[in-house]
């Protein structure tokens, strides 16, 4: 499941000893829309491996400067509070999929 959060949440995300895929995402984003079942999907097939949580740009804007987020959606992979890797963009299941796993050790 892909669990949506806000700035303070992201807070606490960042100090847990996981990796986790942040969605910065909008609701008036088109390419965000098509993004999020695919997210949803691999939520589920990667659970135990990768948390999932999304936010909004819009409502939450100190975190998109945060993570100098200048174009949606961008999927940005954590570990230990430290960015492993980002996707901009809009790409099928298996595109995705492969941007996570390969960074996952």
């Amino acid at each position: 499941m892909v669990t949506k959060i806000d700035e303070v949440k992201l807070a606490e995300i960042l100090k847990e000893d996981k990796y986790a895929v942040i969605d910065f995402y909008a609701t008036w984003c088109g390419p965000c829309r098509m993004l999020g079942p695919v997210t949803e999907e691999l939520s589920e097939e990667l659970a135990g491996k990768v948390d999932f949580y999304m936010i909004d740009t819009d409502e939450n804007p100190n975190a998109s400067r945060a993570f100098n987020v200048s174009s949606i959606p961008l999927l940005v992979l954590i570990k230990n509070g430290k960015i492993v890797d980002t996707h901009l963009g809009f790409e099928p299941i298996n595109g995705i999929r492969e941007f996570i796993t390969k960074n996952l050790k």
